[in-house]
């Protein structure tokens, strides 16, 4: 038995963060009742890269039953608000404001469901001068200031995923459980709010308060701005490889079995990590004079039998070949489609992941 089983899930959801969560939900069992328009959730209509269907749709929507509910029309909200008085968890992140002009406050539904558990995601928050406006990931990752600290020298860039959104659905996750776990003391439902706005504060609190402290984080691309050496240097033959020095006995161990300069941590501009930082040009110069007269395979085997801390940089068809990827397939109404495995293993559970619903498609349980 799987520990969500037997609990409902009412996900008047649409994109990437809430979706993220339901298909958690779904994944631990619980019965994720999906809730889009007519017309379906907009998602679905990102790309095509899944068999002709959208690859974010496919991730994030297995196992989930489909309801199509107009929630414009006095019936469609009467079919709401029975799916709701069946629940455990509502789920919801449409524009601020929306649910609450269809007659589906918060406040209301606290005092009619009292053991309900309901969370609302949003951009910036129930209050504060940006509360109504709309949020998508790469808004939040510019006004947070994550774009800021991320990409090179030449200007400010979006990290390649939707972390804001994942983030984000990943916190409304734990907060569902934990609530799911205060209302089987208490026997009361929740009401939780969650802005991507303060998720993405959260996750900048170390670049923040280095700011606060007057050393504002630089973009520095693949390096770090308080380790040196930390970043990458390419091999002979042209692969990039990072590495990362933690420590003095690791930077010692570098020199002597990889860069084959025992001597080096005596010199003074390279004695400390203090010292390595400030001469960061004269120390990433030395390992990348070092790393550029061996071919790829001897610097692996080098790093590997020194042990030291390094990954090659791959693309996404090094990643389709990585050794380490462990895969699910899923049914979808064009067939099976294989991606990464969610990341949390049970031991002695074997997870079975339902199938992508089309519009409007319920399952029977």
């Amino acid at each position: 038995m799987l520990p969500l089983e037997g609990l409902t899930v009412i996900a008047v959801e649409q994109a990437v963060a809430a979706p993220f969560c339901s298909s958690r939900l779904a994944d631990a069992g619980a019965h994720v009742i999906k809730i889009e328009r007519p017309e379906g959730d907009f998602a679905r209509g990102y790309d095509a890269a899944a068999k002709g269907q959208s690859s974010y749709f496919v991730w994030l929507n297995r196992g989930k039953d489909s309801a199509v509910v107009d929630l414009a029309t006095k019936e469609g909200r009467a079919q709401l608000e029975q799916l709701i008085a069946g629940a455990d968890v509502l789920l919801q992140n449409l524009k601020p404001g929306s649910m609450d002009k269809l007659g589906f406050s918060r406040e209301r539904l606290r005092k009619d469901y009292p053991k309900l558990i309901m969370c609302t995601i949003t951009g910036y928050g129930d209050s504060g001068p940006y509360a109504d406006r709309k949020a998508y990931d790469l808004l939040i990752q510019a006004e947070s200031g994550l774009a800021s600290i991320t990409g090179g020298p030449e200007g400010a860039s979006r990290v390649g995923m939707s972390i804001v959104d994942v983030a984000t659905g990943a916190t409304a996750h734990a907060a569902i459980l934990e609530a799911l776990i205060g209302r089987g003391r208490t026997g009361q439902g929740a009401d939780i709010r969650i802005s991507m706005f303060d998720v993405m504060a959260d996750w900048l609190t170390v670049p923040l308060l280095n700011a606060e402290d007057g050393k504002s984080p630089q973009r520095i691309g693949l390096a770090h701005p308080s380790i040196a050496p930390y970043g990458v240097f390419r091999s002979k033959d042209g692969k990039e490889i990072l590495i990362s020095i933690q420590s003095e006995r690791e930077w010692k161990t570098l020199c002597a079995k990889v860069l084959d300069q025992p001597a080096l941590p005596d010199d003074p501009r390279f004695a400390n990590m203090v010292e390595r930082v400030r001469n960061r040009a004269l120390t990433d110069g030395i390992v990348s004079d070092a790393f550029g007269r061996l071919t790829r395979e001897q610097l692996l085997a080098k790093l590997a039998e020194a042990d030291i801390a390094f990954a090659e940089v791959n693309n996404m068809d090094d990643l389709a070949r990585h050794p380490h990827l462990r895969r699910i397939e899923v049914d979808t109404p064009n067939g099976r489609v294989s991606y990464p495995a969610p990341a949390a293993i049970v031991v002695g559970e074997d997870r079975h992941y339902g199938k992508v619903p089309a519009i409007g498609e319920r399952t029977k349980r």
